[in-house]
């Protein structure tokens, strides 16, 4: 976070971990130039954050933006979630070097279903007026043609390839969808239609934040103020999280993997993963840099499981890292009776999810990553004949992957 954020103390929750509030003329005595003057004066504000269901996982690096939610909402706001169920068939052309492929309406229905499950660790769903959840297809479906062309008038063609990643698509020959144009319009539209005090959104986001002031504006509104925060990396510690580059944190995980991908968080980001995950205290962080990964680990996995669950992954992960397979009971289990023995253990791998195929499973036996019961197993045709052999025996891919196999 910038010097330039800095708050008085009260306010501290607004700016931690942020990356810019738009407008913000802290000088300024206007409470539209000013949030900080808006929250000084008691404003109640309704605190938009738009979500769009594209997969069906949520991770930490998506939950950084809602842990921002609920700081609102434990100072008296109002959350407003939109389930971008209409504009995630459109499809957020954002930081893409090509078009977004295009949702059926079946596919975006399936993952928004999982998504409020996945967020209750993280929102107040408890008290009256503290939440508001609304798809847009609500208001978006029931635009007209007039309305749409309406949408379109309030912007020019130069503003649009403005847009960081249109303009270098249009520069590199990519071909850029009109359809693609809209997405900003629409969920910008979201703000009017909510009435939004404040939208937040990752810093990738601000110009589709900024276009949902110029349409308050075009449609008699008082314009929302913008809150940013910063794109998280991921596990890696060099790129962003994300799924399809495997260093991610899902929300759903278990407490032991989840623990024990956070105990290896690299040093150059654990600063930035305590700030955007965790409430603790900055300045009282432990010295000792492994004491330091292990304390960030225990803090998340207890905002979604619990402390005695946490506490119970944390002590199983150190007996597993010291070669004690026997404190298992927060370990994922495999079942084996749907199995067919004679059975290989690369075959193992894959079945279970472990490895996505069995020459990757070949692949990590051959290079030393798989432990069964502690020890490690390098042979690739090594074969059990019963499942008895293996019931309760625990299979470890890497340092965060762990199996119980159970009957």
């Amino acid at each position: 976070m910038s010097n330039s954020l800095r708050a008085p103390e009260p306010l501290d929750w607004l700016y931690r971990g942020g990356s810019e509030i738009f407008p913000d003329q802290p000088e300024s005595d206007d409470p539209h130039q000013n949030i900080r003057q808006r929250l000084r004066q008691g404003a109640k504000l309704r605190v938009k954050l738009g979500i769009d269901p594209t997969g069906s996982q949520i991770h930490l690096g998506h939950s950084t933006i809602f842990r921002k939610l609920r700081a609102f909402q434990d100072q008296g706001h109002t959350a407003v979630l939109i389930i971008g169920d209409f504009t995630a068939q459109v499809g957020d052309p954002t930081g893409k070097s090509e078009v977004r492929r295009q949702l059926t309406v079946t596919e975006v229905n399936q993952n928004a279903a999982t998504y409020l499950e996945q967020l209750r660790p993280l929102l107040d769903f408890d008290t009256p007026g503290r939440l508001e959840v609304h798809y847009n297809s609500t208001w978006l479906t029931s635009l007209d043609l007039g309305q749409i062309l309406e949408l379109l008038a309030t912007m020019t063609l130069g503003q649009m390839l403005a847009k960081e990643g249109f303009s270098e698509r249009h520069h590199q020959g990519n071909p850029v969808y009109l359809h693609e144009f809209l997405y900003p319009l629409l969920q910008g539209y979201d703000s009017v239609a909510v009435k939004a005090d404040v939208e937040l959104g990752g810093t990738d986001q601000k110009f589709n934040l900024a276009v949902g002031r110029d349409l308050q504006r075009h449609f008699h509104q008082e314009p929302q103020f913008g809150l940013l925060l910063p794109i998280l990396p991921g596990l890696d510690g060099v790129q962003k999280m994300s799924k399809s580059l495997g260093n991610f944190v899902a929300l759903g995980e278990d407490p032991l993997t989840m623990y024990s991908k956070l105990e290896k968080v690299p040093d150059q980001v654990i600063n930035q993963y305590y700030e955007l995950l965790t409430d603790y205290p900055l300045d009282q962080l432990p010295v000792d840099p492994r004491e330091r990964q292990k304390t960030l680990a225990l803090a998340v996995v207890t905002q979604y499981h619990g402390a005695a669950v946490a506490a119970a992954a944390q002590a199983s992960a150190m007996a597993l890292i010291q070669g004690d397979p026997s404190p298992t009971d927060n370990l994922p289990e495999f079942g084996l009776s749907g199995v067919h023995f004679p059975l290989k253990l690369f075959y193992l791998l894959r079945a279970s999810g472990l490895c996505q195929s069995s020459s990757e499973a070949r692949r990590q036996l051959q290079g030393g990553a798989v432990k069964l019961d502690g020890q490690r197993v390098t042979d690739v045709d090594l074969e059990f004949a019963t499942p008895e052999q293996l019931y309760h025996k625990v299979v470890q891919l890497g340092k965060s992957h762990f199996l119980k196999l159970v009957p």
